[in-house]
């Protein structure tokens, strides 16, 4: 069992509560030499380059291994990222909004320039299971479009989306792959959205999700399942998204009912 430590850190706003420390006040010691490091993080700023494993065990007089466990938590957060053979202090986590704008939309308003690079776009027979949602009949075709999320050329989510070929006929050949899809469907065809439902959960990436983001397949994403209708209640399209969880936090605003 890990050797246990003592460490009274103080309460930062919107932290968790005594910053995780048990009643007891006992922590594992790799968790202490985490929030050792966050405070450095804070002193290098975003960009600054981390020390080596073996510099940050020798400064917190710890193993090797202890300091490979807490920057694997930090690397998780999204508090660093690699960059090269060496590890870096990352920027503020993408804040997208729960509502529905686009993603570009989203990553513009945060001065961030928002991207896109295609998959593919294939058109298939509509499976019985899409069909209902995006209001097909089964067999009738439709568009499977993939792209990869950039911002600030970065890798950072996938998204599908699943629309009858009836309702954008021409997307093969009208449509910008790198522009939004939404932008799209109501400059070119006129179709504007009414409201969607939404489900949001945590998963791990496949493996060829993860190649395709660029991320290992341990790193947890935040999936996003849409279902979306137009201006006359008509189901529209399915989208599916993939944002990585070390970039992203989701953000709404709630009402009474």
């Amino acid at each position: 069992m890990e050797e246990q430590t003592r460490h009274p850190a103080p309460h930062r706003p919107g932290s968790p509560v005594r910053s995780g420390i048990p009643e007891h006040g006992r922590i594992p010691k790799y968790y202490a030499v985490k929030a050792r490091i966050a405070d450095l993080l804070d002193e290098l700023g975003e960009g600054g380059a981390l020390p080596t494993e073996r510099d940050l065990a020798e400064r917190y007089e710890v193993s090797r291994e202890t300091v490979r466990q807490a920057l694997r938590e930090l690397l998780l957060e999204g508090r660093l990222r690699r960059s090269g053979r060496g590890t870096v202090v990352a920027g503020p986590k993408l804040e997208q909004p729960l509502s529905l704008a686009s993603y570009t939309e989203g990553v513009r308003r945060q001065g961030r320039r928002p991207g896109r690079s295609l998959i593919g776009l294939e058109r298939f027979p509509c499976p019985p299971e899409l069909a209902r949602g995006i209001g097909a009949e089964p067999g009738e075709p439709v568009w499977h479009l993939e792209r990869v999320l950039l911002a600030d050329d970065e890798r950072v989510g996938l998204e599908s989306t699943y629309v009858r070929v009836a309702r954008a006929p021409r997307l093969d050949v009208d449509f910008q792959p790198d522009s939004s899809f939404y932008g799209y469907l109501r400059d070119s065809l006129g179709i504007s959205f009414g409201d969607a439902d939404e489900k949001l959960e945590t998963v791990l990436a496949t493996p060829r999700e993860a190649l395709l983001i660029g991320t290992p397949p341990a790193l947890p994403m935040l999936l996003i399942h849409r279902f979306s209708r137009d201006q006359d209640g008509l189901p529209l399209e399915r989208v599916r998204s993939l944002y990585r969880g070390d970039r992203f936090s989701f953000t709404t605003r709630l009402r009474p009912e």
